[in-house]
């Protein structure tokens, strides 16, 4: 199985690859960037680890190569500039994430390829996948809210003081401020925690505002996450290249699940060979189910707005090149 990492000479491009490399799944991996002396950088030590883990390859690829690949997971972007604003910054990201859809497409994306989607905003970028990149639906993943699901079942963990990996607890909707924390089906152990002593509803909102602040505290303390993230993308890789159909809070196309339809958000997803294998759709609370409905609000006026962004983009650049 071969994994290209497009964005691999970034913070969470080069931890992916170094979780993969831990993981010891896929035997192949690529790593590219726009930066070609960081990947390279990256990509040599990567190789000087092999010896005491796993044979694995590593090796620094062109697009024509990572279009050849098995798994294809994107995490190029940018960062937000000051004085620039949310929308700023995501139709920026777009623009690159459609430069590398197109260059994949232009050099040949394999049609069995999956696409896993990291890159922000991570929901509106899925979507944008599903309409340009020729790919099956079931074929595109975006990252989604895996990543806050540990976030929120970790800090469940910490304030009640149990294992972090007996908590399960997930994030549903939008990977942004309109995330949803379904505490309905939370477990320890298999135990509900709707009504743990700990967990008093102060204590609930205290967790809920923690994870959805835990990336600009990251950011503030060191400039960006990077191994939590990663760990998140490998286990996503690894339920894919082992068939392993494990339920995951991915963003992915929805048709129907929750009354859904044609957006990308993340729901309960069963992940395998194939990609996205089917939704599930446990029963929820009515805030929780009115939450999810106001995630889909947001990612679709989001993609509205990136879109037409998007389109003013294209004509200034048409204008300009016409002189």
């Amino acid at each position: 199985m071969k994994v290209a990492i497009i964005g691999a000479g970034g913070r969470v491009g080069a931890c992916t690859a170094y979780a993969l490399q831990w993981g010891g799944v896929v035997s192949d991996v690529v790593l590219h960037d726009k930066i070609t002396q960081a990947v390279e950088g990256e990509t040599l030590d990567l190789f000087h680890g092999s010896a005491l883990l796993h044979d694995q390859r590593f090796q620094v690829g062109d697009i024509e190569c990572c279009a050849k690949a098995n798994l294809i997971v994107v995490t190029a972007g940018m960062r937000r500039q000051p004085h620039e604003s949310r929308l700023d910054l995501a139709s920026r990201n777009a623009v690159v994430f459609l430069e590398i859809l197109n260059e994949l497409k232009t050099v040949g994306l394999r049609q069995d390829a999956i696409l896993i989607v990291v890159s922000n905003p991570v929901d509106v970028l899925s979507c944008l996948a599903v309409m340009e990149s020729d790919l099956p639906p079931h074929r595109i993943i975006g990252l989604g809210t895996l990543l806050d699901s540990c976030r929120f079942s970790s800090l469940i963990a910490q304030a009640i003081g149990a294992a972090p990996t007996q908590v399960r607890a997930f994030i549903l909707g939008e990977h942004g401020d309109s995330m949803v924390p379904i505490w309905s089906s939370a477990v320890w152990a298999g135990i509900p925690l709707a009504k743990h002593p700990k967990l008093p509803e102060a204590e609930k909102r205290r967790i809920e505002d923690s994870t959805r602040e835990s990336g600009a505290e990251i950011i503030r303390l060191k400039g960006g996450a990077g191994w939590a993230v990663a760990t998140s993308i490998a286990v996503l890789i690894h339920s894919v290249v082992l068939d392993q159909r494990k339920v995951l809070p991915v963003s992915t196309w929805q048709t129907g699940t929750y009354g859904l339809r044609n957006v990308c958000l993340s729901v309960p997803t069963i992940i395998g060979a194939e990609g996205v294998v089917a939704h599930l759709e446990p029963e929820l609370w009515p805030r929780e189910l009115q939450g999810l409905r106001r995630s889909e609000q947001v990612v679709r006026e989001s993609l509205t707005r990136i879109t037409e962004s998007l389109g003013r983009l294209s004509h200034t650049r048409n204008s300009s090149s016409r002189g």
